[in-house]
């Protein structure tokens, strides 16, 4: 099993760049942490403006503690300032399948 999250954002129009870059960053950062299997953002194809998060870690205990990190916290307030809304987040706990006929990853 593993934790699975999945976060949008919205940037105000004239600040999606810098909320991608700073995204960017935070991404990759967050890779070297104990824990993450995989942490990505991406650019949603209809609507520019519009980054969604994907990441999967290996338990909540890591997933919680990424959240205390100083600097993920500061990433969370960094974007919220550049976006239309708050950040949405869901967590969920997830065990892969195998498709039929095929490897689950």
């Amino acid at each position: 099993m593993m934790i699975l999250v999945l976060g949008s954002a919205i940037a105000r129009d004239g600040r999606g760049p810098e909320a991608l870059a700073l995204s960017l960053e935070h991404v990759i950062r967050s890779r070297l942490e104990p824990g993450c299997i995989s942490h990505a953002v991406h650019q949603d194809a209809e609507n520019s403006n519009r980054l969604v998060f994907v990441e999967q870690w290996a338990s909540r205990q890591a997933l919680w503690d990424h959240f205390r990190i100083p600097v993920s916290r500061d990433f969370v307030k960094s974007l919220a300032a550049l976006t239309v809304e708050p950040p949405n987040l869901a967590i969920y706990e997830a065990t892969a399948i195998a498709p039929p006929g095929g490897n689950a990853g």
